[in-house]
């Protein structure tokens, strides 16, 4: 977390706990025209997993918290774009306690400087020990500072979610009744889905596995 993130979240992590919110990142995107601050809330860890999650609600209202709160004491000073989110399944992980929380999952990261030849890797988290984040890669063990860590975020298993078609060795889809068929030609096509609907200040996109809104 850069200085700048930093000041963010400690202007705005005590109003949004006041809403039963918890800050699980801010990425501040800097551009020519302008700056994306993206901040991810989700509930408590430790809330009820029976209970609905976040969803477009809590993000437009920690979006107007978090826009009063930049209004009056935040560091940006020049035009940026407010985007809330939920973390989503692949969602990314910024502090040891976040890897703690998904050890066997598999995540994806970039290292900030190279550590035995690697700057770029998909392991299992195996543990955490202090700032020490420990992953099998290939069956190997691999340990990294967290404080060397770029960007990380799960790497879902999108097969088993039913997300992505499984294949078999040849490329095809594998799934029951997903295969061609013997003696028939088999044929291609993509379909895609998306819905998303506008509002003069915020535009909700629910297209993926969070919800977000975005103000400017």
């Amino acid at each position: 977390m850069t200085e700048k993130t930093q000041q963010i979240a400690e202007l705005i992590t005590p109003p949004l706990a006041s809403l039963g919110l918890v800050v699980e990142g801010i990425e501040l995107l800097t551009s020519p025209g302008g700056a994306l601050l993206r901040v991810y809330i989700d509930f408590p860890a430790d809330r009820d997993p029976e209970l609905p999650p976040v969803g477009i609600d809590e993000c437009e209202t920690a979006s107007r918290e978090i826009s009063a709160q930049m209004d009056v004491a935040g560091p940006i000073t020049s035009n940026y774009t407010l985007e809330v989110s939920t973390p989503g399944i692949d969602r990314p992980l910024f502090n040891a306690e976040q890897f703690g929380r998904f050890v066997g999952e598999s995540a994806k990261v970039t290292l900030r400087l190279p550590v035995e030849g690697r700057r770029r890797f998909t392991g299992v988290i195996t543990g955490v020990d202090g700032d020490t984040l420990n992953f099998e890669i290939d069956g190997k063990s691999f340990a990294v500072h967290a404080g060397n860590v770029d960007k990380a975020r799960i790497a879902p298993d999108w097969v088993a979610l039913g997300l992505a078609p499984a294949k078999d060795a040849s490329g095809r889809d594998n799934r029951p009744g997903k295969g061609p068929s013997r003696g028939k030609a088999a044929g291609k096509g993509t379909r895609k889905s998306n819905s998303k609907s506008s509002h003069p200040l915020q535009s909700l996109d629910t297209a993926d596995a969070g919800a977000d809104v975005e103000i400017e």
